[in-house]
């Protein structure tokens, strides 16, 4: 546990050296784990802002990655997950989260159905850049019954949306001399920055049943 924790905050050490060990096959590797992040509904722990923003700042050295393919490649794999999640939630739906396993917690599923009843069906779109939650949202989605058509298209647009960001902000900013000196304090920020509104969520959730429990 502590090596993958140690790996998720030197994410762009970890990058390099999969770069160094496996040359071409880096691309096949980050497309399954933004794959996984989303389209496996019990692998929300896998990194997605953070590797993101790492990947871009990797391909700021075209010898290494390349953003122009980089890109694509994420949107499609982020875009494939969701359907693939979509499909076992459809398929599944709530049975899944019955045994309130580690990474199959009943309170990921509560906190997404608060999300889509605020959100509406954009929360499809939004719930990309929340963790957790865009792991929980197409599930929810394909158990709700979403229509697919739409469900894709919104899908389609946050995944657009959320690589495009994270890539060319870390393709930009990598470059940056003490961004690169503090690039571990940055994913820890990101990672921490990316959670304060689901633990929002989760507070006031806390709170309207305590004051429901009172009255």
């Amino acid at each position: 546990m502590l090596d993958i924790i140690h790996s998720l905050l030197h994410i762009d050490v970890t990058l390099l050296e999969w770069v160094k060990n496996w040359g071409s096959l880096i691309y096949v590797i980050l497309f399954l784990i933004i794959f996984c992040e989303t389209g496996l509904v019990f692998m929300p722990f896998l990194p997605g802002d953070s590797l993101l923003f790492a990947t871009g700042a990797l391909a700021a050295n075209p010898d290494f990655l390349k953003i122009e393919h980089i890109i694509p490649l994420l949107i499609v794999a982020a875009t494939m997950g969701d359907s693939s999640n979509y499909f076992i939630g459809r398929k599944l739906g709530r049975a899944l989260f019955e045994k309130d396993l580690f990474f199959l917690k009943k309170k990921y599923l509560t906190t997404t159905e608060e999300f889509f009843e605020k959100k509406g069906v954009w929360a499809v779109s939004l719930s990309r850049f929340f963790p957790i939650i865009r792991t929980m949202a197409p599930f929810f989605a394909g158990m709700s019954l979403l229509n697919y058509r739409k469900f894709l298209a919104l899908s389609f647009g946050g995944s657009v949306a959320w690589v495009s960001i994270f890539c060319s902000a870390g393709y930009y900013f990598g470059r940056i001399e003490i961004i690169q000196k503090n690039f571990t304090l940055l994913v820890l920020g990101i990672i921490l920055v990316s959670l304060i509104p689901m633990v929002l969520n989760i507070v006031k959730a806390l709170k309207s049943k305590t004051l429901k429990v009172k009255t």
